[in-house]
Parts: C-alpha cells; structure tokens; sequence
C-alpha cells in the first residue's frame, strides 16, 4: 500500500509469527510508532507452536488476505517460511532467512531487518575494536548477524553451532561475502577474538542457561546478546562481572522494529518512539518479574 494509503486509511495491520512471543515488545513498539504517525496500528500476537510447512502456509495466506501490511516472522520459522513466499529480496534470498514479510499487490515478500538492525546496533562496538568476532548460533538470528558482520567488513568471522552442519552451510554462504570460519568448539570461536555476538535462545526466559561458560570470558572483550527478554541475560550478566563491554538485544529489537515498519508501510518510524515503548515494556516486566 502506498503512503498516501496510509494516510487516508489511517489503519494499519501487522504482526508476528513464531512461538513463543508473548514477551514480545513488538506490537507496543509498532503501534507506538503508528500512532505518532497519525496512523491507527494494531500489532496482532499470532502465536502456533510447532506449525509444519502446511500450517506456516496457512497463517501466511491469512496475512495475504486479512488485509495485513504485512508480519514479522521469528523464532522458529524464519528459515521455514523462505519457500512459502513469492518473492526474497536479494540479502533474504542469500540468507534463506526471513524475519519480514510485506504483502504488496497480493504478494507476499520476505525481507532480513535482523541483519540491517544488528548492523546499525554493533557498527559502534566495531569501531573502537579489533575485527575477530565469534558468532555461536547459526539459525535465523545467527545467520542475519553473521551477515551483518560481513557486510561491516569484519574480517575475522568465526561462527559455531551445537550442530556443525548447520554452521558449514552458513560459511558456504558467506563464502562471497567475506568469508567466516567454521569454530570446531566455543573455545575455539573465542580464541583471540575482539567481540562475541550469542544469536542462538538460550538465555531467553524461562530458560536461564548461557551459550558461553563464564570462565572463556574476558575483559578485552565486548559481548552482545540477540535476546532480550530479559534485557540482562546470564551471559551478558557474567561478561558484565568480567569487565567486559555489553550490548543488550534493545538495540537490535529496535532498529530491526523500525526497518520492518518502513517497509510495511513506507514511511519512517521515530526510533526514539519505539525505544520509549520498549522501555516501557521492559520496566513493567521487571516490576511484574520482583512482585511475583
């Protein structure tokens, strides 16, 4: 739909699919954003767990003809609904990865804001560090991060995943884009490197585990969490005791938030907006999280 659909309508209908996400932050940061746009947003929460291919085409050709700008997609399905769409813009289609799909003229398009957001959130971190970075997941997340990095010129790419077939394919990816090493253990991922990104759930609540031991972490070295719920997980908690620089998942959320927005509906969200609403979203979940 274009702008001028927009502002006359003054509605908008978006979402997100995967599971679980009722944690998410998204439909307060996109219907904030909507509404200092004049635009009346809602957000729908579209929760299915364990969908398969039938069921995923299912939800999708509800969004085709519910009248939906378009949906986010996240985890479990960012890799499994690539073959059910009409259309991959071109960084979506090297990834085989997609957190965005825009419906435009009855077409449904898939589109990577994981990788254009992570990009605009670390771009700091990488100019005040040295190039070796450790990515340890490499699913849907994990593969918009390690593109991220390559398209930042980061030099020194070593990428780990508990099943190293998956981490393979990722590096086959790459291989025109930089190029990363396959790490055959987390210790080796880390071995001399600068900066460490976890693009895998662990760490997301309930689960309290984390991706890293403790003990392979170090001062001279920052460390970004993907999740963010909770904002502070366990391995940004002990990188934090190490003195080493973090980065939570706010910054991510976002900005892959605001990139999404623009392509759903053509216009430029407020980041600073979305940010409040995030806040917000945050500071009522820990207020909820103590009294409980």
């Amino acid at each position: 739909m274009s702008k001028r659909g927009y502002a006359a309508s003054k509605k908008l209908l978006t979402g997100l699919i995967g599971a679980p996400i009722a944690h998410s932050a998204s439909p307060a940061m996109h219907e904030r954003a909507a509404e200092a746009l004049g635009l009346r947003g809602h957000y729908q929460l579209i929760e299915v767990a364990g969908a398969d291919a039938a069921g995923l085409a299912m939800m999708l050709e509800g969004v085709r003809r519910l009248g939906f700008a378009g949906v986010n997609v996240t985890f479990p399905y960012k890799e499994a609904v690539v073959p059910l769409l009409d259309e991959l813009a071109p960084t979506a289609a090297t990834m085989a990865a997609v957190n965005t799909v825009v419906v435009r003229d009855g077409r449904l398009i898939g589109h990577n804001t994981d990788t254009t957001g992570f990009g605009r959130a670390v771009a700091p971190l990488l100019a005040s560090s040295g190039n070796a970075v450790a990515v340890i997941g490499t699913g849907g997340v994990g593969k918009a991060i390690a593109f991220a990095l390559a398209s930042l010129k980061v030099t020194d790419l070593r990428i780990f995943d508990s099943e190293p077939a998956r981490a393979e394919k990722l590096a086959a990816l790459l291989a025109r884009h930089g190029g990363a090493r396959v790490a055959t253990s987390v210790e080796d991922a880390l071995a001399g490197a600068t900066g460490l990104v976890n693009g895998t759930p662990v760490g997301m609540l309930p689960n309290r585990d984390t991706p890293v031991p403790a003990s392979l972490l170090r001062e001279n070295l920052w460390v970004a969490d993907a999740v963010y719920s909770p904002l502070i997980t366990p391995l940004l908690a002990a990188a934090r005791a190490k003195g080493a620089r973090i980065m939570t998942g706010r910054e991510l959320a976002i900005y892959q938030a605001a990139d999404a927005f623009e392509l759903f509906t053509g216009l430029a969200p407020s980041t600073e907006v979305m940010g409040e609403a995030f806040d917000e979203v945050m500071a009522a979940r820990s207020s909820a999280y103590h009294a409980a």
